[in-house]
């Protein structure tokens, strides 16, 4: 039996789209020709593999029961197969696509790209902005790299834990708050607070914590940037709070202060994520640790501080 890897690659593609049409697009083959493939694939395995349901196609059980192994045995082949090379960052060409959240690409991106453009000036960056909605990209090699506070429990998703920030009150200069000694935690529930959602949600989870105290916060607005919620804070007397690591870089450009939070909080993760399939791609593999450089400070100084050297520091209110 002679065996067409070409098919796998294919039986692959419809089994993760769902569709000719999708499985053409993500193989950047016409649509006809991923319909021949499909014959073949039936004619092989003596499966229909996907059977059209009313406007939809709908996988078969048989394509329902293998579409684990499929992947799986297409990853272990692309392996066999690749060619075993030293990476040439000087002769390299190549375009990465990045989705982070954009206080993330304002913290580390300059960097990343100046690294990038330093070691490997084939190379060019996409930067996307985030969804409001939960997408498959990193899945469909649409997305090659996602920065965020969210750990994926996809299993075909990598996760790597860059670094960790503690949450504080981001306030405009002369904001009333600034001229107390410390903010108490009635003070902070009686403002009114702006948050940062790409979905709009007006509530989180500072909102549970001072559930347990018995304060309710007024939250006035949601905003899907964290450049925008700065926006606000920097003409109003909202109060935002986020990740320490994030306000440093904007904080002189929009004139704003940064508060002790008065409550205990766990500290905000950092991770990176991509799809398995680059897990020993060479490239990716340089450009990941780029990232971690540029997210986790080491070349900008902006390390997220722990709780020993916050308690080395002065018990004013005021952060620098």
């Amino acid at each position: 039996m002679q065996l067409d890897l070409n098919l796998l690659t294919a039986l692959d593609a419809l089994l993760e789209e769902g569709s000719v049409a999708g499985a053409a697009a993500r193989l950047h083959v016409t649509a006809p020709a991923m319909s021949r493939s499909l014959g073949r694939i039936r004619r092989t395995t003596g499966d229909q593999i996907l059977v059209r349901t009313g406007r939809v196609m709908t996988p078969t059980p048989y394509a329902v029961s293998v579409r684990e192994h499929v992947h799986e045995l297409l990853l272990q082949a692309q392996t066999v197969l690749a060619p075993s090379r030293e990476l040439d960052l000087a002769s390299l060409e190549r375009t990465f696509t990045l989705r982070w959240h954009d206080s993330l690409v304002t913290l580390g991106g300059a960097a990343l790209l100046s690294s990038v453009r330093r070691q490997a000036p084939g190379v060019r960056l996409r930067f996307l902005a985030e969804s409001s909605l939960d997408t498959p990209e990193l899945r469909r090699a649409q997305i090659d790299l996602e920065a965020n506070a969210d750990r994926s429990s996809t299993p075909d998703i990598r996760s790597a834990h860059v670094t960790s920030s503690r949450y504080v009150i981001v306030v405009r200069q002369g904001h009333p708050l600034t001229r107390d000694q410390a903010v108490t935690a009635a003070q902070y529930a009686a403002a009114e607070h702006i948050t940062v959602s790409r979905r709009g949600h007006l509530g989180n989870t500072f909102d549970d914590a001072f559930a347990q105290l018995g304060l309710t916060r007024q939250v006035v607005a949601a905003v899907p940037t964290e450049a925008a919620a700065f926006a606000f804070a920097r003409v109003s007397d909202v109060l935002l709070t986020v990740p320490d690591i994030t306000v440093h870089p904007a904080a002189t450009a929009f004139g704003l202060t940064a508060l002790r939070l008065p409550i205990e909080l766990p500290p905000a993760p950092l991770y990176l994520s991509w799809h398995q399939r680059y897990d020993g791609d060479p490239a990716h593999m340089w450009l990941r640790d780029l990232a971690r450089i540029a997210l986790g400070g080491r070349d900008s100084g902006c390390v997220a501080r722990t709780d020993r050297d916050a308690a080395g520091e002065s018990e004013a209110n005021e952060l620098p």
